[in-house]
């Protein structure tokens, strides 16, 4: 004898999604940098989450479930865009990220967000699920299927890129030559 599920109704559905419709969103843009790729990705994650529904279970965390779904969308969205991707204005872009920004003793919300944008979207995507939506770590790591003490280190590289995009330093970090490399160009001298 199979056991059939019963399928959960579209209000139901509506009430725990939908709340979180402009977090999702706000997430997508920031993530992906582009309002108009953040409304397919969501409605991709709402279309993916409603085929799913009938298996979620009752007491599960809701918000956490839909941006699990929202992340692999992002995923998939990038893989199928880098696919496509002409990279014949690489170098204007690397320009555009390096640019210096002024700053100042208060800084407005849109001068926050300039900054944000020209971070990596590794970078960006784990300082807006910590800083913004407020994920606990092991949420965070969860979400990206990553180790506690992955998400501790990535986010805490990714706040020092914030802090060099609002000095106006480079993105880029910039390592110390490893001891390694010190003995092995003495032994070639």
């Amino acid at each position: 004898m199979r056991f059939f599920r019963k399928r959960k109704s579209q209000g139901e559905f509506e009430a725990l999604a939908l709340p979180h419709l402009g977090s999702l969103h706000r997430t997508a843009r920031r993530v992906l940098g582009d309002s108009s790729q953040a409304d397919d990705v969501v409605q991709e994650v709402y279309l993916r989450a409603w085929r799913s529904f009938d298996r979620l279970q009752p007491d599960s965390n809701h918000r956490a479930w839909l941006f699990k779904i929202l992340l692999n969308c992002v995923r998939d969205h990038r893989r199928r865009w880098m696919r496509g991707a002409v990279a014949d204005n690489s170098e204007a872009i690397l320009e555009s990220r390096a640019a210096p920004v002024e700053v100042r003793r208060r800084l407005t919300d849109e001068e926050m967000l300039a900054a944000l944008e020209r971070l990596p979207p590794q970078s960006r995507q784990i300082l807006w699920l910590a800083d913004v939506e407020g994920f606990a770590y092991h949420e965070i790591a969860g979400l990206l299927e990553i180790r506690i003490g992955t998400v501790m280190s990535r986010l805490s590289r990714a706040r020092k890129k914030l802090r060099r995009a609002l000095d106006g330093s480079s993105l880029v970090e910039r390592r110390e030559p490893s001891r390694f490399a010190d003995r092995t160009s003495r032994a070639s001298a």
